[in-house]
């Protein structure tokens, strides 16, 4: 078959393919999921989900256990969202005889709940004194936190919750005595009478004082050669992002995107190898036939008779393979699927003309098997292909439900086992849950929609059903 001949094969199929609207969802399933995989990393917030899902540090200035922003579109009292906010400046202040960079933050809070925190945080050398001043809407100016640390190589952070209790409280006495002296710091959140109306009951049934507000993070460099990078302000809201966070303070959409391309490299890898190991052994067996027929018909037996979900639970559970592993152990497991129709299939084949004239002008078995039969019987291959990649994604979220998977990586799988192991359910964290089964369904729903629709074009006599 010379390449003009496969390009109109391939037309010719893709005018059948495209009359079955089935087969088409699932290719704009796929598709999206495809473009989401490369361009994922990118439109991530967290890039670095990969190596540091894990680390509980990388995601410290998250808020714990939020729900996604848009839920605000369907509740009567708007929580805060959670953003970065780069400042602007440094601007040199030289007042009180000390030489400062002040950076600018403005903050547009227009929220009913007030933010969980704020966290002011930078890198630099040297040591540095800190000052920060807050002002509000109605004109409400202090300083709400001093002091002087040693920068390294680690982000310093300034927590407004941690760090500026007292600050804020003297905020409140500055404009009514009473009612900063009447505030107890041990149960009232410094965040939440930032963010309020000063009355005497701010600190039982608190009014957002919505508006413009500004922060000023004065910097003093206090040794020779030091210095400040990489200022910003991290507004911990009530909501956060497009699919909320865990109780880890993971983002779910970063763990969500990551997930999609190891789906794809499982789905694929495992029904490639089997898909290949299951042609040529059914094709092996059916032209040698004899021993050769016996042996591998027994072995189809005993390996399709296996369980093989607990066959997996119990391997992953005694070996904790990797995801590499994994593949290989399904592989070895999944190849029955395509052997029997294929086998059946070469049986007719290996009577045909074609191959009994090959054989007569002398070609050897395996040419005549990799030359005339296999090509024959591949296109069917590719339905059985299409139709096992959601049984294997499965397979694997399953072993991960289990805390059974390969903890380098982060599936689908793995956010399921964390969400129902930290009470995800019973605490009515749906955005942890629902996310990650969607995205199993839908790609399972994407394949199984392409593998029925070319198993209509592949085997006519399916196009009566």
């Amino acid at each position: 078959m010379n390449l003009k001949d496969g390009l109109s094969g391939l037309g010719d199929f893709w005018n059948e393919y495209r009359k079955v609207g089935s087969g088409l969802v699932g290719l704009a399933i796929l598709g999206f999921f495809i473009v989401l995989s490369f361009i994922g990393p990118s439109v991530a917030p967290f890039p670095g989900a990969t190596e540091h899902w894990h680390d509980i540090t990388y995601w410290k200035d998250n808020p714990r256990a939020a729900p996604p922003a848009w839920v605000n579109a369907f509740s009567a009292s708007k929580g805060a969202v959670s953003t970065r906010i780069s400042p602007s400046g440094p601007r040199r202040d030289l007042a009180n005889g000390e030489d400062r960079l002040v950076y600018d933050f403005a903050y547009d809070y227009r929220a009913d709940k007030a933010p969980r925190d704020l966290i002011f945080r930078f890198m630099g050398e040297g040591k540095v004194s800190i000052r920060l001043d807050a002002e509000r809407p109605d004109g409400t100016k202090a300083e709400i936190y001093q002091g002087q640390v040693a920068l390294g190589t680690d982000y310093q952070r300034i927590s407004v919750e941690h760090d500026a209790q007292s600050g804020v409280i003297g905020l409140v006495n500055s404009v009514d005595e009473f009612i900063g002296s009447s505030l107890d710091p041990t149960n009232t959140r410094p965040t939440t009478l930032l963010f309020s109306r000063i009355d005497p009951d701010m600190a039982d049934a608190p009014q957002a004082l919505k508006g413009a507000y500004a922060f000023s993070l004065g910097i003093g460099l206090l040794t020779e050669g030091a210095k400040v990078e990489a200022p910003e302000l991290l507004v911990s809201g009530q909501v956060s992002g497009l699919l909320g966070t865990d109780v880890s303070k993971r983002d779910i959409f970063t763990g969500v995107v990551v997930g999609i391309r190891w789906a794809l490299i499982i789905g694929f890898l495992t029904s490639i190898i089997t898909v290949i190991v299951g042609v040529v052994l059914g094709v092996v067996a059916a032209y040698f036939g004899g021993i050769c027929d016996w042996l591998l018909s027994r072995l189809y037996e005993f390996v399709y008779l296996l369980p093989v979900l607990p066959f997996l639970i119990v391997i992953s559970a005694i070996y904790k393979p990797s995801i590499y592993t994994f593949i290989v152990i399904v592989c070895l497991l999944f190849w029955t699927g395509p052997y029997k129709p294929v086998y059946s299939m070469a049986l007719q084949i290996k009577e045909e003309t074609f191959v009994e004239a090959s054989r007569a002008l002398g070609s050897s078995r395996l040419r005549i098997i990799f030359r005339h039969i296999i090509p024959i019987l591949l296109p069917y291959s590719f339905a059985v292909m299409a139709l096992s990649i959601p049984g294997v994604i499965v397979y694997e979220a399953s072993v991960s439900l289990l805390g059974l998977g390969d903890s380098s990586i982060v599936t689908w799988g793995q956010i399921l086992e964390s969400a129902l192991s930290q009470g995800a359910v019973i605490n009515n964290l749906w955005w942890w849950v629902i996310p990650p089964g969607l995205m199993i369904a839908l790609m399972g729903m994407a394949f199984a929609f392409i593998g029925s629709a070319m198993d209509k074009i592949l085997h006519p006599k399916l196009k009566t059903r």
